[in-house]
């Protein structure tokens, strides 16, 4: 299990058998999280389709293809959110995709800054990536503004880039570079 700290969070994995957690956040949050989503059918909700996922994420964990961290509160065992880089390149390329979400109820508390914060510094020194990307729709303004107090860079308009609760969407590509390695 990988597990980090921030001022008042705790971010870290979570094994298989820990499905009820993940099950209860997304319970809760399911009429939330639907605008910004791909459609679910209620089967994805049930805990043997969340051990799976899991799973997969576990595998993706070891193999370094990805880090899936889940956001607790210090002082709770309740999942609030979760920051993901996806989708690592190395080699040249030496990239990866961030997303996250935020439990409905703790929107504009800075949590979500600080869980990002945690991760950009996860991605850039501890995988050594070169750049991150974000892809948000343009209603998604609270997402946005995450990203812009990070100081990643507005790089143009995906057309029709995800399909997110039953429609193709726009998205807004989002990046931030690590520089330490310029020159070499």
């Amino acid at each position: 299990m990988k597990k980090y700290h921030t001022e008042r969070l705790v971010l870290r994995t979570l094994e298989k058998d820990e499905h009820d957690l993940l099950v209860n956040y997304l319970e809760r949050n399911k009429t939330f999280l639907a605008p910004w989503e791909p459609k679910r059918e209620q089967s994805y909700f049930e805990a043997e389709n969340i051990g799976r996922m899991l799973e997969n994420e576990c595998k993706n964990n070891e193999l370094g293809t990805a880090l899936s961290l889940y956001i607790f509160k210090k002082d709770s065992d309740e999942i609030i959110g979760n920051v993901t880089l996806s989708n690592i390149i190395y080699g040249p390329f030496l990239s990866g995709f961030i997303g996250y979400k935020l439990d409905h109820n703790l929107e504009k508390q800075g949590i979500m800054t600080e869980a990002l914060n945690k991760m950009i510094e996860i991605a850039f020194n501890e995988y050594h990536l070169h750049r991150l990307e974000a892809n948000i729709m343009p209603r998604n303004i609270a997402s946005i503004k995450v990203v812009e107090k990070h100081h990643f860079e507005k790089i143009g308009l995906n057309r029709k880039y995800l399909k997110i609760n039953g429609k193709w969407e726009d998205h807004w590509t989002y990046v931030l570079l690590n520089d330490v390695d310029e020159g070499l």
